[in-house]
């Protein structure tokens, strides 16, 4: 598989994450968070239907030598989100704010916080993908609305409510955003190999 349909696959996933994160904000902003929390299933579901590569279901079926490819896969999704963020520039709906109070609260966890908060995420995904491997979508219906609710960091809908922030909020914040980002990614690793490392088994 080449790098360049690595990036295209991660892109398009990251396309999905910034639709779903799209709505997620917009019935945020409107207080309807619970099903902000519900409809951002679509992001894993269309991610699996299209079989595209999103870095938290992959990260945890990984084998040596292939960090190279889960660092395109991190790329490409973080420029599709990043490229679907400009839609929210474009509507009369609040969302950049919603995303910048989204991503002040990120910060204030600190970097300890956020990390750990980030490990039980990627321990949802990976479970949740492997369920939807086998024809059963149960977990990934409830597993994504139950991290969001949890408030546990997903780094790939982060780069997209990031994205969304305005600039100016980035010029004063980025040495806080860019160790944080860094840090839940890392958190997210650790979670969606939470269950081989400990068991000592590839769960699919």
């Amino acid at each position: 598989m080449t790098p360049l349909h690595i990036i295209r696959s991660a892109f398009m996933a990251g396309i999905c994450i910034g639709v779903a994160g799209f709505g997620f904000l917009s019935l945020k902003a409107q207080d309807q968070y619970l099903a902000g929390c519900v409809i951002f299933s679509f992001a894993l579901i269309a991610v699996i239907s299209y079989k595209l590569f999103l870095y938290t279901g992959t990260a945890g079926f990984i084998k040596k030598r292939e960090f190279v490819p889960l660092a395109l896969v991190l790329l490409g999704n973080i420029i599709g989100c990043a490229t679907f963020s400009l839609f929210t520039r474009l509507t009369p709906m609040p969302l950049q704010e919603t995303a910048q109070a989204l991503l002040q609260s990120r910060l204030d966890l600190g970097l300890v916080n956020g990390f750990l908060l980030s490990i039980p995420c990627g321990f949802i995904m990976t479970t949740a993908v492997i369920h939807s491997r086998k024809r059963n979508r149960l977990p990934m219906l409830f597993g994504v609305p139950l991290f969001i609710v949890c408030g546990f960091p997903h780094c790939i809908a982060d780069a997209f409510f990031y994205s969304c922030v305005p600039l100016e909020f980035w010029a004063a914040h980025l040495w806080e955003i860019l160790p944080f980002y860094a840090i839940i990614v890392a958190g997210n690793f650790v979670g969606c190999n939470f269950y081989r490392w400990v068991m000592g088994d590839n769960p699919s």
